[in-house]
Order: structure tokens, then C-alpha cells, then sequence
């Protein structure tokens, strides 16, 4: 699908060493790494060198992006990846950063073989080969609405599409079943997509007090009913953030994503 982003790319600046204070300044502001020990976040601060030594976090729109800025980009971009390996966002090589959200051109065909375009608006994008592109007043409200990641979400996408295009199903380690995964987040997803129908039905566009509670009340984004990708995305961004809710709702869902991404978040999260 083609897309044109329309960015004007800000210089690139040469990355520092992580001084201390930094670090331990981003690693308390960012709730997901309440699960790693000391030995775990000692694995990621050499995850987080190695990131931001091979990929460009470059301004666009007029941001100016500082050292914490890149830190915390290269931070949450880094916990999936823990047990992964930093091999595993290769070849792509940058990530282009806005103040806010951006607009793309898209392109798509519909189910009676039409095709569309128009202009989207977007928090994040990412696509195979290319860059991931973050909104910063994105990036800065994690935490403000549960399971609400854009750098869990996106890096997600960039897992999912290793080997090719992204579907919801990434590479799987030996001795995980494609069956098994495929069972238990397809079956999360139609829950998830039902739930969102009968909302819709009951509520359509109000947005009164206990709409919003109903709303609220949902296990993920209802943009994670979608299709396969975009749920993936958005229960890799309810994992790491709210990893017990995750649990909660679908423990088959959190069973599979544990193994993928061989963490235990939800054991090691403060009650």
C-alpha cells in the first residue's frame, strides 16, 4: 500500500553515552519496567546503547528533540526486545519523531475491489523496511489511558512484520504452536470485536458519563478489533502496561505473549 509521509527531517544529532542520573531519571518515569530486576535492567541499559548506536531518532515537523526525549523513545522501544535480542529490529534504520500527530496519504481497496484514497490522520506509523514514525504528544500520554503505549504498539508491528507483512503472527520461537496462537488471540479478538458491536448499538456516538464508563470497561483499545495485526499490537501495549487486567481478561492471550517475548510482566508488577 503506498504511503507518502510528509516530513521534513530535522539534523541528526550525535548520540552521547548514557550518563547515570539520566538513566535512572528515565527508568522511574516509565511504567514499563516496574516488572525487571536489577540484573534485567542492567540488560536493557546495554539494550538501549545498542539501539540508540544503530537506529536515527530524527526530528520532523519542527521538533526539537533532546537526549531524555531519545532516551525514552529507545527505552519502551527496547523492554520487548529484552530477551529478543537488538537483532531484532534490523535492517530499518530510523525512527522519525513529530510534535503531534501526522497526516498520511492511504491507499486501500475495499471488499468489492474499489480502491480508496485519502488523507489519514496518525499517531504512529511503521512499514516493512521503512522507518517507524511516532507522534511526541503520543509518546508523552502513556500512562494517561491504560494499555495506551504508541512505542509498544508500532516496535510491535515491527516484530510482527520479520517475516513479511504484519498479520498478527510473528516469527514464533521453537517449541511455540502457530495453532495455539493463532486459537487464542483470534478467539480474544472476536470477544473483543463483539463487545465493541453490541457498545456501538447501545451507545452509537454518545459520549455521556456512563458511555464513556462502558467504553472504558473494554480489555484493549476497540481499535485492536480490527484485524489479527492490530490486535497483536494493542495486547503487546496491554502486556507490558497492564499486564494483569491482560491476564485477567485472556490468560491464553497473556500465556502466548509471555512466551513470545519470554517476560512474566504480570508477576513481577506491584499489586
Amino acid at each position: 500500500m503506498p504511503v507518502r509521509w510528509p516530513w521534513r527531517r530535522g539534523a541528526v544529532e550525535r548520540v552521547e553515552p548514557i550518563g547515570s542520573a539520566l538513566w535512572e531519571e528515565a527508568l522511574a518515569s516509565c511504567r514499563v519496567v516496574r516488572h525487571l530486576d536489577d540484573a534485567g535492567r542492567l540488560r536493557l541499559r546495554s539494550a538501549v546503547d545498542a539501539f540508540l548506536q544503530r537506529k536515527q531518532v530524527t526530528a520532523a515537523g519542527g521538533l526539537r528533540l533532546t537526549a531524555p526525549m531519545r532516551l525514552e523513545i529507545a527505552l519502551q522501544a527496547c523492554v520487548p526486545i529484552l530477551e529478543l535480542g537488538i537483532d531484532s529490529y534490523d535492517p530499518w534504520i530510523e525512527v522519525i519523531v513529530y510534535p503531534d500527530e501526522f497526516v498520511v496519504e492511504h491507499r486501500y481497496v475495499d471488499e468489492d475491489g474499489v480502491e480508496h484514497e485519502g488523507l489519514e490522520v496518525r499517531s504512529g506509523e511503521s512499514w516493512p523496511g521503512g522507518p517507524v514514525v511516532l507522534s511526541w504528544a503520543d509518546i508523552d500520554r502513556a500512562g494517561d489511558s491504560l494499555a495506551y503505549n504508541v512505542v509498544l504498539h508500532e516496535f510491535a508491528h515491527k516484530l510482527d512484520m520479520l517475516d513479511g507483512e504484519a498479520d498478527g503472527m510473528p516469527p514464533l520461537h521453537a517449541g511455540m504452536s502457530r495453532d495455539r496462537w493463532r486459537a487464542a488471540l483470534e478467539a480474544a479478538r472476536e470477544s473483543l470485536e463483539a463487545a465493541v458491536a453490541r457498545l456501538e448499538d447501545r451507545w452509537g456516538d454518545a459520549d455521556t458519563p456512563a458511555a464513556q464508563a462502558d467504553w472504558a470497561a473494554l480489555p484493549l483499545d476497540p481499535y485492536a478489533s480490527e484485524d489479527a495485526a492490530e490486535f497483536f499490537a494493542c495486547a503487546s501495549e496491554a502486556f507490558f502496561e497492564t499486564p494483569r487486567d491482560l491476564q485477567a481478561h485472556w490468560p491464553e492471550v497473556y500465556r502466548q505473549l509471555a512466551e513470545f517475548y519470554r517476560q512474566d510482566p504480570a508477576s513481577g508488577v506491584p499489586g
